[in-house]
């Protein structure tokens, strides 16, 4: 089962390379973190500031692309959660068809927050997350 989340906040800190973004349980109390790159942070939250430069970044690449190929991301799901690493997948429908691509979490969030795509997180992971 797969339980909708939304991105409650990031913590951004300039000394450090690591940074932080927060899923909470929609309609819920749980509530994880999970560590990111600086680079995934900052584009998460130009995105999410509606920021754009002069030329397509990363993630704005990925998301035309979809686009140019008539598809759309549907949903973000966190999937796994091995050896401390989180797992994820894109879930894009193009011309009918389903495809889930195998994704980084925060990556698959930068993609997503500027459409406000839908993050889903699986029972199992928010278990083990969530289980203090």
């Amino acid at each position: 089962m797969e339980l909708r989340m939304d991105l409650s906040r990031i913590v951004i800190h300039d000394s450090s390379e690591q940074q932080i973004i927060f899923l909470r349980e929609r309609g819920g109390h749980r509530e994880f973190p999970i560590v990111i790159g600086d680079a995934e942070a900052c584009a998460i939250d130009r995105r999410l500031k509606g920021y754009k430069r002069a030329r397509p970044m990363t993630h704005d690449l990925m998301s035309d692309i979809i686009e140019g190929l008539h598809g759309e991301l549907e949903k973000i799901v966190i999937n796994d959660l091995k050896n401390h690493t989180f797992y994820a997948k894109l879930v894009v429908r193009c011309r009918g068809e389903v495809i889930e691509i195998d994704s980084r979490p925060s990556d698959a969030i930068a993609l997503g927050v500027a459409n406000e795509t839908p993050i889903f997180v699986s029972e199992h992971v928010l278990r083990e997350v969530c289980q203090s």
